[in-house]
């Protein structure tokens, strides 16, 4: 069947391009290129059936985070590509290689009142990283060469940094099937183009001059945003900030596992003054990775102006995100540190400014920074165990902060322990949600929805020593596929634990995630239902007005208990402290198999909660 030849090549050129996931949503219009995923040999068990388009393609995303490989999504015409632009944006902003393929009717019949017929030329606008209009006839040879050099283009733009999804609209004319005693292979002799990521290295004369302007500045500070674990980065980051003797200062979706570097921010920059704050004030600050969570650590930055700004971005455009930008280093962030770690001993000297937990307010920091010991080391109160803390904030012959990040981080654990130990708390979710995550088993992909949860996480802090990878949908902070994405994990990586921090908005929005025919059995979902959207009622602004249980909260009476009975789910309900305490070594048994674990809790008694601990916070702070 020659008319549908090149559209069977698509999927022999993603094989021969390494990609293995196909995530398909049925439609008639997109008939023959399901044939050609469904009947190619390298998409036998890869090639996954998610009827609701907008799930499908967060749960691509979810196999593409995974995998660090692209995924594909295959669509049918009309409105159903739509459905994939939340998760296509996601991915732009998330930088996560996705090939989308739409299926289309050809040109000539566009506006012309055809049925499941919009406009989707350029259908994610300056959300895809790149659009192609496949050919409608390829009979021509230059036109098969075209259509064939098309998808070595897309999928070799979606896969240079930066990363990010790609689309391919694919007219097709009828007939869309082969007969019954027609076959259609694959051709071997397709085009293949192969782009070789270029490994960029800072010449010669650049490290001079960084290296000098280093050994210049005052106070430097480093700032993780979101990334992927990379072992190659963490290990450059931590001898970078050991021999340079620099602050590293990271949010829970930084991922940088056991670099020492502070994490309780969002706690003391919530709680300090003006005036102790500009002893943290840095002169350079060098920053890698995407977005943050701490509202507190962004708006810190801004005022802080610092006077000079670097950003590590290999390629693609930079945020200007703390209004300081001074210089954009084109490289990669573990290129950077580790060229950069190579420095003359006797330019630093190794001395200790922080004494790590005496200090539960500032001025007790103060006095007690007078009397620091060089060998002393932070202990983490939830978890138990020792992290060095030995690194000066600053090189030395620079005066000295009456305050360091690292004593005021040491500080917030300890609040943080004091916090919780306080007796007849209520239950509520912020507890419920610190138990949850001492509890995590070993190496997890940990997902964190948006809204509270991801806040939440990142107050409390992540255990220790558990190589804890994890994942938010942070590029546009949606909560409308934060499930599926978890859900795209667990499909991908079958031997590890996926654990899903939710909300109930979020979880039942998205509830589509569990459409489809494909087990998960190493699947845990902790559902957080306090019955309505609770972060309305806990920022300001929407608290304060009389429309907020209606317009705001949204209240909601829904349970998971139906969706996991539709969908062959565990079910644990919970609603006190010691359901909670029974309930979570059963859930989490990898025996077990797919779970949602649902804490109930009230939305006016998790706001009281939260406002008695920020109250604590400034009165520790102050």
């Amino acid at each position: 069947m020659q008319s549908i030849q090149a559209v069977f090549n698509i999927a022999e050129i993603c094989a021969r391009h390494g990609i293995t996931d196909v995530i398909l949503s049925p439609g008639s219009r997109s008939a023959p290129l399901t044939l050609a995923f469904a009947r190619h040999p390298a998409y036998r068990g890869r090639l996954r059936v998610v009827p609701d388009e907008r799930a499908a393609a967060f749960i691509g995303l979810g196999i593409a985070q995974a995998t660090r490989r692209p995924v594909v999504l295959v669509c049918t015409s009309g409105t159903a590509g739509l459905n994939y632009a939340p998760a296509v944006a996601e991915a732009f902003f998330q930088q996560v290689p996705l090939l989308v393929l739409t299926a289309d009717r050809p040109p000539e019949w566009i506006d012309q009142l055809d049925g499941q017929t919009i406009r989707q030329r350029n259908l994610y606008g300056a959300h895809a990283k790149g659009t192609f209009d496949f050919p409608a006839d390829t009979m021509h040879p230059d036109a098969k060469w075209h259509s064939e050099r098309i998808l070595n283009e897309a999928i070799n733009l979606a896969r240079t940094g930066p990363a990010g999804p790609v689309h391919v609209n694919v007219p097709l004319r009828e007939p869309f099937y082969p007969k019954v005693d027609e076959e259609v292979g694959y051709e071997t002799a397709v085009k293949i183009i192969h782009d070789d990521h270029s490994n960029t290295i800072l010449p010669p004369a650049e490290i001079l001059d960084l290296r000098r302007q280093l050994r210049e500045a005052g106070r430097v500070l480093v700032v993780a945003g979101q990334q992927p674990e990379d072992p190659t980065l963490t290990a450059a980051l931590y001898e970078f900030a050991e021999a340079r003797q620099v602050t590293v200062v990271a949010d829970t979706i930084a991922n940088l596992g056991d670099v020492p570097a502070v994490r309780h921010h969002d706690i003391f920059l919530a709680g300090l003054p003006k005036e102790p704050k500009a002893d943290l004030r840095p002169d350079l600050l060098i920053t890698f990775g995407q977005s943050l969570i701490s509202k507190s650590l962004k708006l810190f930055l801004r005022d802080a102006a610092p006077a000079q700004h670097w950003h590590l971005q290999p390629a693609g455009e930079v945020a200007d995100t703390f209004r300081r930008l001074t210089r954009v280093i084109r490289v990669q962030p573990a290129v950077f540190f580790q060229q950069l770690t190579t420095f003359e001993a006797k330019d630093y000297h190794r001395t200790d400014a922080s004494n790590p937990i005496a200090f539960l307010s500032l001025r007790e920091a103060q006095k007690g920074s007078e009397g620091s010991n060089p060998s002393s080391s932070a202990t983490s109160p939830d978890q138990g165990s020792n992290t060095p803390y030995s690194t000066p904030d600053q090189p030395s012959g620079n005066s000295q902060p009456a305050v360091t990040w690292k004593q005021a981080d040491a500080a917030a654990q300890v609040f943080l322990r004091q916090f919780f130990a306080a007796e007849d708390q209520p239950f509520n979710e912020f507890g419920a949600m610190r138990r949850v995550l001492q509890f995590l088993p070993e190496h997890p992909a940990l997902h964190l929805a948006n809204s509270m949860a991801v806040r939440y996480a990142n107050i409390l802090g992540l255990p220790e020593g558990r190589q804890i990878d994890v994942f938010a949908n942070r590029g546009t902070s949606g909560i409308d596929g934060c499930t599926s994405t978890a859900v795209g994990a667990a499909l991908a990586r079958p031997e590890r634990p996926i654990v899903l921090l939710t909300g109930d908005v979020a979880f039942f929005y998205d509830r589509n995630a569990f459409w489809h025919n494909y087990p998960t059995p190493n699947l845990r979902v902790v559902l957080f239902n306090n019955h309505g959207g609770g972060i309305f009622r806990l920022i300001d602004g929407p608290r304060q007005q009389p429309e907020l249980d209606e317009f705001f909260e949204t209240r909601q009476a829904l349970t998971a208990e139906n969706l996991c009975r539709d969908f062959s789910l565990r079910y644990l309900p919970v609603s006190s402290p010691a359901e909670l305490e029974a309930a979570l070594p059963a859930f989490f048994a990898a025996e077990s198999g797919a779970a949602v674990l649902e804490i109930f809790t009230d939305s006016k008694t998790n706001a009281a909660f939260f406002e008695e601990y920020r109250t604590a916070v400034k009165q520790a702070f102050s």
